[in-house]
């Protein structure tokens, strides 16, 4: 098989159903760096909802509330959950199994559906909240720019936008996008955060020091809760990951499983891109959460100013105009509807097809009718959006509380994902792809220490609420 033919992916037709391995779609994976970046994705496109809502908002007010001190925990959190995304990789590029279909092998009852699926609705309703933060987030920028139209009023425009972006979307205008999202905000943010390092009144280097003591100031527990569940890859993102793998074509391309030392190969090579994604995607969000962190712990915290409710647009503005000058406040505006829209866009795009798959899985459709399957996905992004857009006007524009609910959410389910995955890790992959000993130290590494921060935090939080 002549390998070089491969390495251009073929132009998918709007209605193939990519959720189906069969031997005519196998491909020969790219040879060399430069082929194996061409057909990186599914990381940015899981990047474009990772660098929005937690980044700009969450991530940022952490660091206007508590300073330098939980710098720690912004690396941490970025840099532990990829292990679990990578391992999730594997699974799928050697199964081709959905993230759901996956998790319902776990012991456990069921109710129509696998518990699994259940927890993850639960959580994926509070992700709805940070869908409701974002559109008041873009709206109350456009209504500083544009006064003459309500911020309700931008809220319906971008609803609308919404529905004709995504509704009968391919995976292709997907990835086209939140690369797009992604390069233009990350970039503007890296270099604020760059230009503060030469500015002593909000930076030094003795605050960064302060930053890695691993302190948890109580004023700031509920935020840090959420942005270790929100930043990174949080537990829904890692949930997505595996579909925009499968859209991608890793699955597909490896082709049904098979006793066959070609099949081990390509099941290689393909996972060695996946690999590849995961680690692009990583050093993405990675730089951009500690721009925005620096940013809100040393202008925002500098000045003694909190993101709150309508003022948040205009405080969170301060990160740019105080380190690039007056003039920036329009990149920041341009930055943050480019990064709020992208989230809506993203968010709304991976989780509608899992909400597709449960009802799958409860029996609606057969799993290889992808005609259902895009419909069903269709009505998902119809009533995610309408579900954010009620929650608008029945709680108001409370931009702040509602990612961090959100957060918190995802921060619950992140150590059943986690361990969910060291179980099918274990039990569930080819003994000759099994995978490889030092990540599988690293995975139980990341799932005790997710469990150890995310359940007491959680448990201490809750009981002051309750």
């Amino acid at each position: 098989m002549d390998t070089q033919a491969h390495l251009v992916e073929k132009k998918i037709p709007e209605h193939f159903d990519p959720y189906r391995l069969s031997p005519e779609h196998i491909q020969d994976p790219p040879q060399g760096l430069g082929n194996i970046m061409r057909r990186i994705g599914p990381g940015l496109v899981l990047s474009a909802s990772i660098v929005g809502s937690g980044e700009l908002i969450a991530t940022t007010t952490l660091g206007a509330k508590v300073g330098y001190v939980m710098l720690w925990l912004i690396i941490f959190s970025c840099l532990i959950k990829a292990v679990v995304q990578a391992v999730l990789g594997r699974y799928v590029i050697l199964t081709g199994e959905t993230t759901l279909v996956a998790f319902s092998r776990m012991p456990g009852p069921r109710l129509m559906v696998h518990w699994f699926s259940w927890a993850w609705v639960a959580a994926t309703f509070m992700v709805l909240f940070a869908l409701t933060g974002m559109y008041i987030g873009i709206s109350q920028v456009m209504y500083s720019l544009v006064p003459a139209i309500p911020v309700a009023g931008w809220v319906a425009i971008f609803f609308v936008l919404t529905m004709v972006l995504l509704l009968r979307g391919a995976y292709g205008r997907i990835e086209k996008l939140a690369v797009m999202k992604v390069s233009i905000f990350t970039m503007l943010t890296l270099l604020s955060a760059l230009l503060l390092l030469n500015m002593p009144q909000y930076f030094s280097w003795a605050q960064i020091a302060e930053g890695l003591r691993f302190d948890v100031p109580d004023a700031g527990l509920a935020v840090a809760i959420a942005v270790f569940g929100i930043t990174g890859v949080a537990s829904g993102e890692l949930c997505i990951y595996p579909y925009w793998c499968i859209e991608k074509g890793y699955a597909r391309f490896t082709g049904p499983r098979e006793d066959s030392e070609a099949w081990r190969q390509r099941a290689a090579g393909w996972i060695r891109v996946m690999h590849v994604d995961v680690i692009v995607s990583m050093i993405v969000y990675t730089i951009a959460t500690i721009a925005f962190y620096l940013l809100g712990a040393g202008v925002l915290h500098g000045m003694g100013l909190v993101p709150s409710g309508k003022d948040m647009i205009g405080v969170l503005s301060r990160i740019y105009t105080e380190t690039l000058g007056g003039w920036s406040l329009w990149l920041f505006y341009l930055g943050a509807i480019v990064t709020l829209y992208g989230t809506i866009f993203a968010v709304t795009a991976g989780n509608s097809r899992m909400f597709a798959d449960v009802v799958q899985l409860a029996g609606s459709y057969q799993k290889d009718d992808y005609a259902r399957r895009t419909r069903w996905r269709d009505v998902f992004i119809v009533l995610m959006n309408v579900f954010a857009i009620a929650f608008f006007f029945l709680l108001g524009q409370a931009p702040v509380s509602m990612v961090t609910w959100a957060g918190m959410g995802q921060a619950a389910l992140l150590p059943v994902v986690a361990f969910g995955t060291v179980y099918l890790a274990h039990r569930h992959l080819p003994k000759e792809m099994a995978v490889p000993g030092w990540m599988m130290a690293l995975l139980w590494f990341a799932a005790i220490i997710i469990t150890v921060f995310v359940v007491p935090a959680l448990y201490l939080e809750l009981s002051k609420m309750f």
